[in-house]
Parts: structure tokens; sequence; C-alpha cells
């Protein structure tokens, strides 16, 4: 399984050594840590071993304990400065603070590497043996597996460049590496022929070692989720009039409505499988959120990633209260929470005085699944804490205390606060911390959990169709879909159509998919830059007041307030191709508004 990658990498870089080297023959004796490049291509073994590179280059939030959410409107990052500055659109060819926050691999020449490695194994396709059926079915399922892993490397590159330059072999040193980006469209096109290809070689599902890596089943719903892209707003609507090279950044002929129904039919033909369906295995909705989230592998689950205990960053420490111990630096912002439903569907709203007076009652069963807030009881805290917390409540408030002594208030800062007895240089700055993701079974500061990260899962698939039938105007087909995720999550059914219901739908996406790096290319594709950047962020200030009694509230009052500005600036949607890879290649083409 993919938790294995990382005992790999010396061998890894190894192999690239010797396929780096030139070939001196002064010596007659093979090193023994090292295997000559024939070696390699003959045995299945070392080849899966090479694939194994590519996998363990796929980004994804674990590896940092942090996300692409605290660069979008779903969360803060306490180290803010790059971040800060990316939510103020302050990307340049220069820099694009805040970028290597979240994980590795994500920049032009990390992809492009990920992709050699792709293209050096397609290369080599015919030393690799094949004489019997045994190492036939190996080959053909590591076939498939690097013609998946190049799609999804293109993937990212194309959802934040548009149009690059397709490169489907590896280059040697000497060559013309002066490549002309692709149109959008071309790259779409190529993606696609990839995973097509894939799916055809790939079995439906895997056992044993071979458990997380790519499936049939994965590779139609990354060429469903492309498509998905391919359909949106972005890519076909001008976003940048006057921009002299459209097709880098969008289609610029044929139909948006027919790119919409390739995007529902991929999506359906994930469905059709029969392979997938939701976690749904506790009927607490609350419990069986959370237990989904913590899990190593359920029928829920597409293509994931296995961790171990050692090759997994702590998640729980990095976004744990720091009244735990834990660091607090990757927090959900106030904005995300308002946007989370009341228990019976319908808005929660701070002019609503039920709702301002007791803020995080009857609130939809994900929210108290996915976030720790004021008051929720968690696991029981450190030995050196627990003296003052014996239950281990979340206390992200202050409260007003009279001393008798002084004859004065005191005012007490709760333990997960930035002014708490308890690491008062950790902790978030919103009165929130994310609970997603977080095994509460782990004492987070002491040890690493090894909780699966997910790239695809099923609840993805069942929203990507619902909102092609959306743009396809079948509202009722969109809706019943919907309504089986909301249903997993306890909520009732949506009853809109038209604009109302698409709004429902982007909400719902919002909330069932935060922290899972979707809502940070959802906001661009969608071309709702201004709703979610232009504006103060929410956070929310919590006192537990002094009555006149002189003894301390039970219930706080909760006032929300603006803490932090941010700005959009519309080349914010593409990211600039760096100065050094302008400088290397004189064909490339700058995305709009970048100078």
């Amino acid at each position: 399984m993919k938790s294995k990658i990382l005992i790999y990498k010396t061998l890894i870089l190894a192999i690239f050594l010797i396929f780096a080297s030139c070939n001196d023959d002064f010596l007659d004796t093979q090193p023994l840590d090292e295997f000559a490049e024939p070696a390699v291509w003959s045995d299945l073994a070392l080849v899966e071993t090479f694939i194994n590179e590519a996998y363990w280059r796929i980004s994804d939030p674990f590896t940092k304990g942090r996300t692409l959410g605290m660069i979008v409107d779903e969360g803060h990052y306490r180290g803010n400065t790059a971040s800060l500055n990316h939510n103020r659109s302050l990307l340049t060819p220069d820099d694009i603070p805040g970028w290597s926050v979240p994980t590795r691999y994500r920049f032009w020449q990390h992809l492009y590497g990920s992709i050699r490695i792709c293209n050096v194994f397609l290369q080599n396709l015919d030393r690799i043996p094949d004489g019997t059926p045994e190492q036939k079915a190996h080959k053909d399922r590591m076939t498939g597996e690097v013609y998946f892993l190049r799609a999804k490397f293109y993937h990212h590159l194309t959802k934040v460049f548009g149009g690059v330059p397709i490169v489907d072999r590896a280059y040697g040193l000497g060559e013309d590496y002066n490549i002309p980006r692709s149109s959008y469209e071309d790259c779409v096109e190529f993606m696609v022929d990839d995973l097509d290809i894939a799916a055809s070689m790939l079995p439906l599902s895997h056992t044993g070692a071979a458990a997380g890596r790519a499936t049939k089943g994965a590779a139609m719903a990354l060429k469903a989720r492309i498509l998905l892209y391919a359909a949106s707003d972005l890519y076909n609507t001008e976003v940048f009039p006057g921009f002299s090279n459209p097709e880098l950044i969008g289609y610029t002929g044929g139909s948006q409505q027919q790119r919409w129904q390739r995007a529902r039919d991929a999506a359906k033909a994930v469905i059709d499988l029969g392979v997938y369906s939701l976690y749904n295995r506790n009927p607490d909705p609350v419990e069986n959120y959370i237990e989904y989230f913590i899990s190593r592998e359920t029928e829920e689950d597409i293509f994931w990633r296995f961790f171990t205990k050692v090759t997994q960053q702590n998640i729980g420490r990095c976004q744990g209260p720091n009244g735990w111990h834990n660091w607090g630096q990757n927090v959900p912002i106030g904005d995300l929470i308002d946007d989370m439903e009341m228990a019976d569907g319908t808005k929660f709203d701070w002019d609503n005085p039920e709702h301002a007076a007791l803020p995080y009652e009857n609130r939809e069963p994900r929210f108290y699944a996915n976030i720790l807030y004021d008051g929720a009881v968690w696991r029981p805290r450190p030995s050196n804490v627990a003296p003052m917390d014996p239950v281990g409540i979340v206390q992200t408030g202050r409260f007003e205390v009279w001393d008798e002594a002084t004859n004065s208030v005191v005012i007490r800062p709760g333990l997960d606060t930035r002014q708490g007895p308890i690491e008062d240089w950790n902790g978030g700055y919103t009165g929130y911390y994310l609970r997603k993701f977080i095994d509460p079974s782990v004492d987070s500061q002491l040890e690493w959990q090894d909780v699966s990260y997910r790239w695809m899962r099923y609840g993805e698939v069942l929203l990507n169709y619902a909102e092609a039938c959306i743009e396809l105007g079948d509202f009722e087909e969109a809706r019943t879909y919907i309504n089986m995720v909301r249903d997993r999550a306890g909520l009732p059914g949506v009853t809109e159509s038209g604009d109302e219901l698409r709004e429902r739908y982007r909400n719902e996406r919002r909330v069932e998919l935060m922290f899972e790096d979707h809502r940070y290319f959802d906001v661009r594709r969608w071309v709702i830059g201004p709703e979610a950047y232009d504006k103060e962020v929410s956070a929310v200030d919590i006192v537990y007041e002094l009555q006149e009694d002189n003894t301390t509230a039970e219930i706080p009052t909760v006032t929300p307030f603006k803490f932090e500005r941010w700005e959009w600036h519309d080349r914010a949607y593409f990211h600039p191709i760096f100065r050094t890879e302008m400088l290397r290649n004189d064909l490339l083409v700058q995305n709009p508004y970048y100078e």
C-alpha cells in the first residue's frame, strides 16, 4: 500500500541517479545499493517501486497538516503573512505566497517532474516483462496507474494555469525544451484520453498491499471532475476581455451545454458502477460523519492515501486547540460557520435573536462533527491541564469572575484562547477549531495519528453529478442526488429549483467538502472571487459575563466581529507562470494581468 512508499525513497533516488549518470565503464562491479537501468525494467517489483515515487508526489493536506482552506474563505492560518498575502491576491510571477504552505509538489516545476516519472515509465513499456498471464496483468495494472497519475498531475497544472505545455515523453540532456502552451481544450482532451486508457486497464478494486492504488473508478471519477471543471464558467465566459490568447484559459468555441452533458455523463458512469456508496454505518449522523473521516478504508472511498503513525504528519497537533498542547494554527473562519445551516435546514442568521442568543444550539449535524466551538465536549485534557478542566470542554471565550479579595472583576481567559494559561503563543484567532480529520483517541501532543486522506470520494461524485444536472435544467434529478448527501448528514431535503437551487447546491458543496481542497478551485471555476475574498473576515468574541449576583453566567454572549481584511483581483483566477519558467522557455505566454 502507499503507506510503504517512503520506505523506498532511498531506492528511488538511487534509480534516478542511475538514469541521470554517464555510462562510465571504469569499474565492472555493480554497487550493492544501486540497480542498473536494465535490471529495473526487467523486474516488476522494481518497476512498481519506481511508480511509487509518483504516488508519493501527489499532494495532500496531511503532509504539513494544512489545507488549501487557509487560502480561501474556509480557514485562517496562524502564521499568517504568506496566507494573508494570497488572500489579498498578491500573486506575482516571482512569488505565489502561501502556495507552498498547504502541501508539497504543487509548483510548476514539481508537477512536470512528476509527469516526467510517468513518461519515463511509458517510454520503457516494451522492456517490462509480460510473458505470463500474471506478468501481463501486473504490467497492465501498472500502466493504467501511470496514465491515471499523469492525468492527475496535469489536472493540478490546468486548475491553476489553464492550458499548459503537453509533454508526453521524457526529454534527454541537450534537447530543445522550448514548448508552447497547448490550448485549455487540448489539455482537457489529453487528460480525458489518458483516463479512458487508465479505466480500460485498471481493476474495479484492489486488495492486500495494492489497496489504495488507482482503480477503474478512480480514473472515471477524475475524468468526471475534470469535465465538471471544463464546463464551468471560468473556462466558458469572457473573464479577461482583451487577452490575446483566450484559448489558453478556456474554450473559444463549441457549446457549454454540451460540456455540461459530458460532465453529467461521466459522473453518472461512476455512480452506475455500483461499487461505491455513502458511509452510513452509524445511525447518529454526527457520530457517523466523525467516524468516516477518521476511518482507514470505507465503501465511500474512491482514491485515498494510507498513512502510518510514522509517515503521517500530526494534523491533530497542527489543528487541535492549544489548551490540549496543540498548535491551533489552522482554524475555521466565522464566514464558514455562519454558512452552516440550522438543524431544520433553514439558514443561520445573526439578525435572528434566537440564533444570536444560542448560536451553537440546533445546528446541523456536520457543525458538531466538523467544528470545535466554545462549549463543545471533546477529549480529556492532558494530565497537567485536567485539574483546570476535568471534562474536556473547549474554551475559546473569556470568563468574568468576581474576586472577593479585591472586590473587582477579574477576566479569566479560556484554556484554548491566545491569552489562556496553556501555550498562549499558540492558538487560533477566530474562536473556532477544526475537528474534522482528527482522531480523538490519539493524544496529538505525544503521538501522530494514521487517518487516511481522501482525494476522491463518492459524496463528491454525487455532488458533481447534481451540479451538472442543475446547469442542464434537470432540477428534479439534481435534488435527488443533493438530498442523498443531505440525508446522510441528517438534514431535510432541498426543494428549490433554478437559481435558488444552484445557490443551495453551492452552499451544500461548501459544507460537505469543507477543508478537502475543493473550495479554492470552486471559487475560481464559478467566477465568484469577489464574493469569497473581497470582504472583512469574521470571528467571534465570546464572554461569560458577570451577573448581578456576582456569579459568572453559564451561557456566554457571542458577538461576531470582523478581524481581517481580504481583497480580490481578477488575475487570481489563474496563477502566474513563474518568471524563471518564462526565461527558460521563451515560447510560453504569461497568464492575463501579470507582467
